[in-house]
């Protein structure tokens, strides 16, 4: 009894920075949100209590479901897209031999190591219309300059572009860890048996990439709904709002306009979508 309390003391002792953490910077401050939700702020002159107003104000601001709308639109490129090209290029890699896997891993984490203003601030001078990059490139091959991010129809796309490349190292390390857990006598049954590749890959790989891939999509599909950084810095929501999403439309209403107490209410409308997406994720996937 008094080893398995000395046990428990420390694993709590271990969790208890977290569990601290956890409370002042994340759970309080939900609730602070949700109480100044129910007020009219300013964050200048003092609350003014006025009950579920705001949550009735949001249902008919055709600007926020309009952000909520372009959010999706982002995740459902993003999430599948950073998945699948994760997965692949971890598969390669982890065939490579042990030297070049290291090179290799440390090129593609590179870019989740430099800070995300930087990393927009870079894409912003290879996506510039004129002179740019990536359109000296397209020149080559007899394409015009494209507008990229002062296009309304390009401009998303690219900041979907830039937010793969920032994070594609770190979800491809996540898998290619999963990948070496993997006994290799499966894979030589499998070959004994006369399996493909590919057949050894959807048959052996791919189930026991099962719960690796749960985590990915839940965290990455949390991550596109909260992206914020890169698109603030490379179009601040333009052009013609094509790239306001939820986050940068809260922000909005909370710095520039000052409505604290409305954009706290956008905040947990934001993170109840959030949170059943979550749910319903992993309880699809579990199946």
């Amino acid at each position: 009894m008094k080893t398995n309390r000395k046990e428990a003391f420390t694993a709590y002792g271990f969790l208890l920075p977290n569990l601290l953490g956890l409370t002042v910077f994340v759970f309080v401050p939900m609730v602070y949100a949700f109480y100044v939700s129910l007020h009219e702020w300013n964050a200048l002159s003092p609350k003014v209590f006025i009950g579920f107003d705001n949550y009735v104000q949001l249902t008919s601001d055709h600007e926020w479901w309009n952000s909520v709308y372009r959010t999706f639109i982002f995740t459902l490129i993003y999430v599948p897209a950073l998945y699948i090209l994760a997965l692949f290029f971890a598969v390669i890699v982890n065939s490579l031999t042990p030297r070049v896997q290291s090179l290799t891993r440390t090129m593609f984490l590179l870019p989740f190591a430099i800070t995300s203003v930087i990393s927009a601030v870079i894409w912003m001078f290879l996506y510039n219309p004129r002179d740019g990059f990536i359109n000296q490139f397209l020149n080559l091959f007899g394409i015009p300059n494209q507008q990229f991010l002062g296009s309304t129809s390009q401009a998303l796309f690219s900041i979907i572009v830039v937010i793969i490349w920032i994070n594609l190292g770190y979800n491809m390390v996540i898998f290619m860890a999963s990948l070496k857990e993997i006994p290799k006598d499966y894979y030589e049954a499998a070959q004994i048996d006369g399996a493909t590749s590919w057949k050894a890959f959807r048959y052996i790989t791919f189930p026991l990439l099962k719960e690796t891939s749960i985590f990915i999509l839940v965290v990455t599909t949390i991550g596109s709904f909260t992206v914020f950084d890169q698109i603030m810095v490379m179009t601040k929501g333009g052009p013609a709002s094509s790239t306001e999403v939820s986050v940068l439309y809260i922000y909005k209403q909370a710095f520039e306009f000052l409505n604290m107490g409305y954009a706290s209410a956008l905040a947990v409308v934001l993170f109840l979508i959030i949170f059943v997406l979550s749910l319903a994720q992993m309880r699809l996937y579990s199946k």
